[in-house]
């Protein structure tokens, strides 16, 4: 039997070892995969985790890593990335490699290598001249899947999106199977490797033509997802493409990188010129220390109050910088409301750097989304109701957001959980989280959007 601190134990140390954030809602998945894991090693599931908690055991790491990876992929997956690629980004970098005769490319988290060997494909048949050198390099963890990829023979089904005059020129029938020919899969490496481990073997700065990381940050920690985007930024070149999954975004001004649009594609590309330094630059004024607000018993309550009255500059000036969980819950909250979006995401954040996975933080982090990525959005919704089952909030958001997709199965789904648990629901998050409006109105709205979907409630 597996006990609910049990498996919030386990999501601890998936995240230590791993990075990685929980993606299945209900835990489902994760409880299989503890059960079948303890009962590999003969451990009852406590045992195991103590066994898990101490250093080494690298091996029950990839076992891990194996066991919980989604793998499901295709050749030439998400085709106007690979039109982009195809038609600007590798044209762009053979200009800029005249000189050194290289396209260097690698794909993060590549699975089985089916991404890897798109980009190779691409690559190897634009290449001006045979003196030219391609070489992509397949990153994942999951060493299983990796075996696959370096066998390089896939079934009809992962060929699906592929052009059947590339089908016959690339690959060469293996029964009812296709092989990639050789000398594709003679430029393509795997290498088997933890996101959440350094390895500044990997990184080497200005190396990466093009870099494709698809819907890969949003399964990580903060704190993992934020040194995996150092790492790329750095190790592209200047001039080189960064290409994220649909659910993942950098937002609107990343540094370092310069956000590309084409129709409802969204790429990103290092800046070519470096920034340059002032000779003579004026030393910095110094910065005058201010005394911290005073935090008292009433500030918090009081900035509520504020929250609720739709005053947010003044309630930000009430809790000041403090670093208090609740109140950083707050300032992020009322940074939100205030439109200063990049500040509440660093604000959610900071408090699950503090205190490990937080569902309100997650649900701030959903709203912050919303703006720009309604798919990234869903995400931190589905973490915040994972984190806690009796958040209504999250599932009235994520009834919301299928509501708009004209998805009416999927918002029946989470409206109807949301409408049971928002009689039950905390009168401080329906504050935070309720958008100025009070749990009747929030009942009012889940009970219309319902009887939209053709639910009598």
């Amino acid at each position: 039997m597996i006990r609910a601190s049990d498996l919030s134990r386990f999501w601890e140390l998936l995240q230590r070892r791993l990075g990685w954030t929980p993606t299945d809602q209900d835990g489902t998945q994760t409880t299989e995969v503890l059960s079948a894991r303890s009962a590999a090693h003969q451990m009852s599931p406590r045992e195991y985790l103590n066994q898990l908690a101490k250093p080494g055991w690298d091996t029950e790491t990839a076992e891990l890593a194996d066991a919980l990876s989604i793998t499901e992929t295709y050749f030439f997956r998400h085709g106007d990335q690979f039109r982009i690629l195809r038609d600007q980004a590798i044209p762009e970098r053979i200009a800029e490699r005249q000189g050194q005769r290289v396209l260097r490319l690698i794909s993060v988290a590549c699975s089985s290598g089916e991404e890897a060997y798109s980009l190779a494909i691409e690559a190897y048949r634009a290449r001006p001249g045979k003196d030219w050198i391609v070489s992509v390099t397949g990153v994942d963890a999951n060493r299983r899947v990796l075996a696959k990829a370096r066998g390089a023979t896939y079934s009809a089904w992962s060929l699906r999106e592929t052009p059947e005059d590339m089908r016959q020129r690339w690959f060469r029938p293996d029964g009812d199977n296709f092989r990639v020919v050789p000398e594709v899969t003679a430029t393509v490496q795997f290498v088997e490797q933890n996101l959440a481990d350094e390895a500044p073997q990997l990184w080497h700065p200005g190396r990466y033509d093009v870099i494709f990381c698809r819907n890969v940050l949003m399964y990580l920690t903060p704190a993992v997802q934020a040194r995996l985007i150092e790492n790329l930024t750095s190790s592209l070149a200047p001039g080189g493409y960064l290409f994220l999954g649909h659910t993942d975004s950098l937002g609107s001004s990343p540094d370092g990188l310069e956000v590309c649009h084409d129709g409802g594609t969204v790429w990103y590309r290092r800046s070519s010129l470096e920034p340059q330094e002032t000779a003579f630059a004026p030393p910095p004024a110094p910065r005058r220390v201010e005394a911290p607000a005073p935090v008292g018993d009433d500030v918090y309550p009081r900035a509520l109050g504020l929250l609720r009255d739709d005053r947010f500059a003044a309630a930000l000036d009430l809790l000041g910088d403090t670093t208090e969980t609740r109140h950083l819950l707050l300032r992020g909250v009322l940074l939100a409301q205030s439109g200063r979006v990049d500040e509440a995401r660093d604000t959610a954040h900071r408090l699950m750097d503090v205190g490990g996975p937080h569902p309100d933080a997650h649900q701030l982090l959903g709203v912050c989304h919303e703006l720009d990525c309604a798919d990234q959005a869903a995400g931190q919704y589905r973490l915040a109701a994972y984190l806690d089952a009796t958040f209504a909030m999250p599932r009235l958001r994520l009834g919301l957001l299928f509501r708009r997709r004209g998805d009416d199965r999927g918002a029946v789904s989470h409206l109807e959980p949301a409408l049971e648990l928002l009689a039950r629901e905390d009168e401080e998050r329906i504050v935070l989280f309720g958008g100025g409006f009070g749990r009747l109105a929030l009942t009012t709205l889940c009970r219309t959007e319902l009887e939209a979907c053709g639910v009598r409630r």
